[in-house]
């Protein structure tokens, strides 16, 4: 029994050390109208004046994508690529 309780905490151990780092990126939309993808939406930024468009985007390429939609609807007026 004890060897059975060993085993499955040792496979629970391995498959939770072995899941993928959960990346979040977000859109932010500065006072000055700029918007830009944030790569870590728990660290807000230091700028007064920000807000969320999107949040909880699974990759780079994904809030990148969200440009042309917030510019097409005029939530921004530019995108910066950092």
């Amino acid at each position: 029994m004890k060897r059975l309780t060993f085993a499955i905490a040792a496979l629970v151990l391995g498959l939770s050390a072995s899941t993928a780092a959960r990346a979040d990126y977000a859109v932010v939309m500065f006072k000055n109208g700029t918007c830009r993808a944030w790569n870590n939406s728990s660290l807000k930024p230091l700028e007064p004046g920000w807000k969320y468009h999107w949040v909880g985007l699974k990759s780079w390429q994904e809030a990148n994508s969200k440009a042309h939609y917030s510019i097409k609807h005029h939530w921004c007026k530019s995108w910066v690529k950092w």
